[in-house]
């Protein structure tokens, strides 16, 4: 072996050594979780490194040696699980605008599941929930290029675009034991995610908040709205989190610590290495502790959506209506590297206060609903007449002209056809009249 291949060899072996050390004095309290053997770690360094040398001395083209390195990496990540990646400076830095909650695109969350990117959820509102995407499609071509075993990054820059351009998706959706391929084209658009997308009383003072992520201010924004709707005289609710993919632990937690009393247990994360292995409990920051609560899930509810909804059936503070959760129950922890990259890695697991993993498993609901599909024709029919509840809601209030009749009208039978929301708000009225009974029973 000539002086350029050894000087080679010996550069990446140092390479990835340093890296391994860097490693090590990251996690620092880590080190008694590695391997005892450093012989085996330094031969399986060399087996890389021989596989780069013979790269750059056969292959067909010329290589970059960073690029082979960068392949690798998100080799070694992607053979962890569906979560876990290797984010170049590009990558990295599209996660930093995603957090910023705009960005353009066609709005679903994704992962990979069976070799496949598949969505977790469409963010209601964006192109790809209008077009009829949904929840566990699996994306198969996008623009006509097949993506199988593609870096889940890699996708999401596919789908990603300049507003107004557009994006050809084939996607497989199971249909009982067969799949059906389906075809959509999309054009991007400014995602724009707001945590509360809708918060108001639906009838009967009965409250209803859409929840559709988790980020810095979530529990704040979502706090002010509990407030004015507690003020127009709200005793009951309906917390909506289908199609809701998740976000910030510290959020879920927040968010579930508003309508729990103070030190009960809302989620529990464990790990490889002690400081990730946390108990959360809900503080004295309640806004609605005592109102009955309903919290609707569907298979789009994922990551902090069922932190919420494990913490709140398990301390037997809300009923869960809707269908089981997707199960992404683990801890995603993005360590910046020092050339601007990054890695992102599943630190934990979350365990609901009953101590059940969330992952894989999600939350199975008190009350199991599928969503029934809407005949569009015929809400519009149901559109044009005023219920007598309505009416009589709206007795001391004036009516300018019938298209405000209308409008209201509209708005009642849009939950109306809702089957969730509608089962939802029966059992709340359910409850109203038990406890209005026993009420009675003991007054006698």
């Amino acid at each position: 072996m000539n002086k350029t291949k050894i000087i080679f060899k010996l550069s990446v072996v140092l390479f990835i050594s340093l890296l391994a050390i860097a490693s090590i004095g990251f996690c620092g309290e880590n080190e008694k979780l590695l391997p005892k053997s450093e012989d085996s770690l330094y031969e399986d360094i060399s087996l890389f490194a021989d596989v780069i040398t013979l790269i750059r001395q056969q292959y067909v083209e010329d290589t970059d040696v960073k690029e082979l390195i960068k392949g690798a990496l998100k080799g070694m990540t992607s053979s962890l699980d569906p979560y876990s990646d290797f984010l170049d400076k590009e990558s990295y830095n599209e996660i930093l605008i995603e957090t910023e909650g705009e960005f353009g695109g066609i709005g679903i969350e994704v992962t990979v599941k069976d070799g496949f990117p598949t969505v977790i959820t469409p963010i209601e509102g964006t192109p790809a929930f209008k077009a009829g995407i949904k929840t566990n499609d699996k994306i198969v071509k996008i623009n006509d290029e097949v993506i199988e075993g593609t870096q889940l990054d890699g996708v999401v820059k596919k789908l990603r675009g300049k507003p107004g351009t557009s994006v050809r998706l084939t996607v497989l959706r199971e249909k009982g034991d067969k799949f059906q391929v389906l075809k959509f084209e999309l054009t991007r658009e400014i995602i724009k995610i707001k945590s509360i997308k809708e918060a108001k009383i639906i009838c009967d003072k009965i409250g209803y908040i859409k929840l559709s992520d988790f980020k810095e201010k979530t529990a704040k924004e979502l706090s002010v709205s509990l407030e004015d709707l507690k003020k127009e005289g709200m005793n009951q609710l309906i917390l909506d989190i289908r199609n809701n993919p998740g976000g910030l632990l510290v959020s879920a937690v927040e968010v579930a610590d508003l309508f729990l009393p103070v030190g009960m247990e809302i989620v529990s994360t464990k790990g490889r290495v002690a400081n990730q292995n946390i108990n959360f409990s809900a503080t004295d920051n309640g806004v609605f502790q005592t109102g009955d609560l309903i919290i609707l899930v569907n298979e789009g509810s994922a990551s902090a959506a069922e932190i919420v909804a494990g913490a709140l059936k398990d301390n037997k503070r809300a009923i869960i209506v809707g269908i089981k959760t997707f199960g992404k129950g683990s801890v995603q922890t993005v360590i910046p590297l020092s050339d601007g990259s990054a890695l992102r890695l599943t630190t934990a697991e979350y365990f609901t206060p009953s101590h059940i993993s969330i992952r894989n498993n999600g939350i199975q609901p008190h009350i199991v609903c599928e969503l029934q599909e809407v005949n569009e024709d015929e809400l519009k029919k149901d559109s044009k007449i005023v219920s007598n509840e309505i009416i009589e809601e709206l007795k001391n209030k004036t009516l300018p002209d019938e298209l405000s009749r209308t409008t209201i009208a509209t708005t009642a039978t849009r939950w109306e056809s809702d089957s969730q929301i509608k089962r939802s708000v029966e059992v709340l009225r359910d409850i109203r009249i038990y406890k209005e009974l026993f009420n009675e029973q003991n007054k006698k």
